[in-house]
């Protein structure tokens, strides 16, 4: 690990300018994925800005009929609180399926949605990775590369890497917006549907933020009902991350509303795909996954998609 200075924040706005005043400044809070790269030298940043401090830890009721979930609020006590439990509970259950219960403790919500692709290639520094080094080429796509739990869908000839986070499946599906302060002290909202970035030609660009941007909260609208569930296919039955996950808001007409994990390098969901529910798993994952590109290894993750959906459906 390289050396780097630290100082805590006292106030949302001076952490956003002091980070966009620094030069290789980074914000840490739970510090379970940073504090991984950093010994690893993917990310070496030169000054750390601890947010803990800034009271961005609470889970608060909107005018709307929402919730505001504070960005430092822990994956653990985001799952289980009652409001959470009882209105959203797709939420609930992508928490809980993600990482282990140490992890959940110290996780937050921000950087929850902030944490970096656990793409082989990006992790191997003995490797090519256009992400964790722009122009360096995609190791993933090079002859004989491991691509199962790799991206099919959203990818581009630079990068074919997978978002990790369960909870960020989940609150796409809600149609959660994230809020921020920038480095001039202004306050942004951010559709998460136009949070996370396409790789394109720059996947080293994931998310929407602009340098020295913090989030300070998420916010959900008011409840929508339905029966909700999310699923999470993978290798092992605990603390490993999805081959495929989905997320299902059921209204009793027939109606409602899908996001697929796993898959692409952002929470996947096409509001016309949504239309199709009616009409079962096929119809919806021909919609949602048209333009597929996978791999040999990966092309599976299609079927195992249209079958975990069908599986769900069945289950009403």
């Amino acid at each position: 690990m390289k050396s780097f200075s630290y100082e805590r924040a006292s106030n949302a706005g001076q952490a956003a300018a002091r980070a966009a005043e620094v030069p290789g400044a980074m914000f840490v809070a739970g510090g379970t994925n940073l504090l991984d790269l950093m010994k690893l030298e993917i990310e070496t940043p030169r000054h750390l800005i601890d947010v803990n401090g800034l009271g961005l830890d609470k889970v608060e009721e909107t005018e709307e009929g929402g919730l505001r979930l504070g960005a430092l609020v822990s994956n653990t006590d985001l799952a289980a609180d009652d409001r959470v439990r009882r209105d959203y509970p797709v939420l609930t259950r992508a928490l809980v399926a993600g990482a282990s219960g140490q992890l959940r403790n110290k996780a937050t919500t921000a950087g929850n949605l902030l944490q970096r692709t656990r793409c082989p290639y990006f992790y191997d520094t003995a490797m090519p990775c256009n992400k964790r080094s722009p122009g360096e080429g995609c190791g993933a796509l090079s002859e004989g590369a491991f691509s199962r739990q790799l991206g099919i869908i959203g990818t581009s000839d630079s990068c074919i890497a997978t978002h990790p986070s369960d909870m960020a499946v989940a609150l796409r599906v809600l149609d959660a917006v994230v809020e921020t302060v920038t480095p001039s002290g202004a306050t942004r909202r951010i559709p998460l549907e136009e949070f996370h970035q396409l790789p394109g030609d720059t996947p080293e660009k994931e998310t929407a933020l602009m340098d020295g941007e913090l989030i300070t909260s998420v916010v959900l609208p008011a409840p929508v009902g339905g029966k909700q569930a999310y699923y999470k296919a993978r290798d092992r039955a605990s603390y490993a991350f999805a081959l495929v996950s989905v997320a299902l808001i059921r209204q009793p007409d027939g109606s409602g509303r899908v996001a697929l994990g796993g898959v692409a390098p952002k929470p996947w969901r096409r509001p016309e795909a949504d239309a199709e529910l009616p009409n079962g798993a096929r119809a919806v994952m021909a919609r949602l996954l048209d333009g597929a590109r996978p791999t040999e290894e990966n092309t599976f993750k299609i079927t195992l998609a249209e079958r975990t959906l069908a599986s769900m459906l069945a289950e009403e």
